[in-house]
């Protein structure tokens, strides 16, 4: 994967329309007798961001700062949508609010992980010229703070063609990228835009272009690129991946493994691709970053979000990550185990100085994986190595041995650590199992007065990295 890294938090502004999305989850055993429907028990319900909400909350969940624009009504779901982003910590400081405006909600009826139904409760004639006044002057206030403006169309009034319009004009005045999730059929009011973001269906009702083939999907791709003064024309492809035409016409394919919900994809490649803009990474690399972005996402059923652990997780079961991605310093690995704790993930910790790999390690991580869900290795410097081995070990340096250690499939992370014992990495990281050789005995372990759970583990006899420096000592 591409490494997104900055030398400062990302910022992004998003303008658009807000919603709540709402889930009504239940199973279906009988008919009605009053009409022929199904009748679904309500077992639970949740409410997630919607529409640009969830452009702003995929955007928190990847770690950039987001601010957003937009408008509510004077009712009982703007209050709602309001706790949402304060639960993000989101600033609700810039929604203009209408007296006699709805806020979107969307609610639907799941039953065995398919949507039976939805019912809307919203507004969208367009905002009043006041509104928009209010915006853009708010807008020209902000927007030099942010690397990238990310505009979110569902069609429900905020974005009106003198808006959007200005929106984009004034970002272009000042060098700062707008990327826009489009809507409708006219997309003459996205001109001079950096990029949009349709999916194939949208792209040929825009375009006029039926895409069924590479030809027409050329066709279609650079029209619309033409048509708009694109910096960069896009179209998501559902299944295919992502196209890509700026001087020539590039296919990314799509990463997904297996598709749940595609609620919300389309907001997490906007999020993603804008995340990725912001950090100075190039429009392809971008692009292959949403890709995998989305392929988490639609995995998942609901208005969806995903972070950058999650991305790397996802990669690395694709078989497509770097090794040193893998690699983690004390405050990443803190961090991401604290997440992973929150998605319930049973976190195995094991150490050692791993200096010469054999058939023992494998099969001791091995093992050691089974007892959990995330395998994390604490490894010793170079520095711990010489003082607990002596002089002239360790043979590999810590960074081989980490990235050798790294590219084995059972080992999620791995943390160079030099104190002469794990005892700080296991406090801070707080697994659930700890594991070593059975060679210990429980009280002799590090940290086993941290943990719930210790697995000592039989080594593989004969096996071992002081026998396998002897024999190379002795010709073999």
């Amino acid at each position: 994967m591409i490494e997104i890294k900055s030398d400062k938090t990302p910022k992004l502004l998003v303008i658009g329309d807000l919603m709540i999305d709402k889930y009504l989850w239940g199973s279906c055993n009988r008919v009605s007798q009053e009409a022929p429907v199904q009748i679904i028990n309500i077992d639970d319900e949740s409410t997630f961001l919607g529409g640009a909400g969830n452009v702003v909350n995929n955007l928190i969940k990847l770690g950039a700062n987001v601010e957003v624009i937009s408008v509510v009504g004077e009712c009982s779901n703007a209050n709602e949508l309001k706790n949402l982003l304060s639960s993000i910590d989101v600033s609700t400081q810039y929604l203009a609010v209408e007296s006699d405006r709805i806020t979107s909600k969307k609610t639907r009826i799941i039953s065995s992980q398919q949507q039976v139904v939805r019912y809307d409760h919203e507004s969208t004639a367009k905002i009043s010229l006041a509104t928009e006044e209010f915006i853009l002057s708010t807008y020209m206030k902000i927007m030099k703070e942010f690397d990238v403006i990310l505009l979110s169309d569902y069609g429900k009034g905020v974005l009106t063609d003198t808006l959007t319009k200005s929106l984009i004009s004034y970002a272009n005045k000042h060098n700062k990228k707008v990327l826009i999730d489009p809507k409708g059929k006219d997309y003459s009011k996205y001109k001079n835009a950096y990029l949009l973001t349709p999916n194939k269906k949208e792209a040929s009702e825009a375009s006029g272009v039926e895409i069924n083939n590479e030809e027409s999907l050329y066709m279609a791709i650079s029209q619309i690129k033409s048509k708009c003064k694109l910096k960069v024309s896009l179209i998501t492809l559902s299944e295919e991946g992502v196209a890509i035409y700026d001087n020539k016409l590039r296919i990314h394919p799509t990463a997904s493994r297996e598709v749940f919900d595609v609620t919300g994809a389309g907001d997490t490649v906007l999020a993603a691709i804008g995340y990725a803009l912001a950090c100075n990474i190039n429009i392809d690399s971008a692009i292959e970053f949403a890709n995998l972005a989305a392929g988490v996402v639609v995995g998942k059923i609901g208005s969806s979000t995903t972070t950058l652990n999650e991305i790397i997780e996802y990669e690395s079961s694709l078989n497509k990550s770097s090794s040193d991605e893998h690699i983690k310093t004390f405050e990443e690995i803190v961090a991401i185990c604290s997440e992973l704790k929150v998605r319930g993930k049973k976190i195995v910790f094991t150490n050692g100085c791993f200096d010469l790999i054999h058939t023992g390690h494998i099969k001791y991580l091995e093992a050691a994986k089974n007892y959990g869900d995330i395998l994390i290795i604490g490894l010793n410097s170079d520095q711990s190595v010489s003082t607990l081995k002596g002089p002239g070990r360790p043979i590999n340096s810590q960074f081989d041995r980490a990235f050798i250690l790294a590219s084995l499939e059972v080992v999620d992370y791995v943390v160079i650590f030099n104190e002469d014992t794990p005892y700080n990495l296991i406090n801070a990281i707080m697994p659930n199992t700890l594991v070593k050789g059975s060679d210990y005995k429980p009280e002799e372990v590090i940290g086993h007065d941290i943990v719930k759970d210790l697995k000592l583990i039989d080594l593989v006899k004969g096996k071992s990295t002081s026998n396998t420096i002897e024999k190379i000592k002795n010709g073999f």
